[in-house]
């Protein structure tokens, strides 16, 4: 029945979806306040929100029109799965909204496979790039993604090597405007820390916890399946599926790095969405794929019980 709901593009999808993410945000928002009272708050809190849901739409926009996956709602049911699932993440409030910004990158990097206006979409996925990187400063490394694509479609044209520094520029410069008119300069030294964990702390679950590991590990598990049964598959999907497990790649990274309390796992949800969503596809036997997103649903509201407790 719920694998069947959401076998489809409908409006009420997104309806469910929004509701079922708002009962568990806010749940969590209001379990954790504290001392703090609500009217504090809460502007911030449905701020954050509302980039989650956004982020929930564009993952969806983004796999509908660059053909990531068949005509169906999973990808945004497994990201919103996994938010709830790492809710303990959420206090993470910059990532948040780096992510929404990182993923409106994701969308215009792959989009450069139809090699039009590449130019355009180069720049566009670097001035992206950068702003998240004002909220999250690690964000910075996926402009390794952009040469990267330049690399796979369009290596001969040497301007398209130079486009995303001129991004990268044009954020800092404006950003360099506005701080120096409010006297705060300090802000590029105290934000681009770039704290690493991996190296600092004598422990290796101090850089990772095991509820991490498992998703990464299960995750790359997953998308080894994924490319084994693709391989016969025509190349143009396969190559995007390519780029999309290069931005776990780099997340991945980006969470072995940095400290545990700081690990920014939400950045990883987009590519391990898509690949669970593959993979879900691949499944032939109805009541097996019921049975498969039952569990999800399960695991991840016994995960949130557990965080709150």
């Amino acid at each position: 029945m719920i694998s069947s709901f959401f076998g489809k593009t409908k409006p009420i999808n997104y309806i469910v979806l929004a509701i079922f993410l708002f009962l568990f945000y806010f749940t969590n928002v209001f379990l954790q306040l504290g001392e703090q009272r609500i009217n504090q708050v809460i502007p911030l809190k449905l701020l954050l929100f509302v980039a989650l849901l956004l982020s929930v739409f564009i993952i969806n926009l983004i796999v509908r029109t660059e053909k990531a996956t068949e005509s169906n709602s999973y990808t945004m049911v497994f990201f919103v799965l996994l938010v709830v699932a790492f809710s303990d993440e959420l206090v993470l409030q910059n990532v948040i909204f780096a992510n929404f910004f990182l993923l409106l990158a994701f969308w215009r990097i792959l989009s450069i496979k139809s090699i039009r206006n590449v130019k355009h979409k180069i720049f566009d996925a670097s001035l992206l790039i950068s702003i998240a990187s004002l909220f999250y400063d690690w964000a910075l490394a996926y402009m390794l993604l952009v040469f990267f694509v330049i690399g796979v479609y369009d290596r001969k044209t040497f301007k398209n090597w130079l486009v995303p520094l001129l991004g990268m520029s044009t954020i800092f410069i404006l950003a360099f405007t506005v701080l120096k008119l409010k006297d705060s300069l300090g802000f590029f030294e105290e934000h681009y820390q770039f704290s690493l964990g991996l190296f600092t702390n004598k422990s290796f679950f101090q850089v990772l916890n095991i509820k991490t590991l498992i998703y990464l590990i299960l995750s790359i598990i997953v998308s080894t399946m994924v490319f084994v049964r693709l391989r016969s598959v025509s190349g143009g999907k396969l190559l995007l599926l390519r780029l999309v497990f290069f931005i776990f790649v780099l997340s991945t990274g980006i969470i072995l790095f940095t400290p545990a309390d700081g690990s920014p796992v939400l950045l990883s949800f987009f590519p391990a969405s898509v690949f669970l969503t593959n993979y879900f596809e691949g499944i032939k036997r109805r009541k097996l794929q019921e049975l498969i997103l039952i569990s999800c649903l399960l695991l991840a509201c016994s995960l949130f019980a557990l965080h709150l407790n």
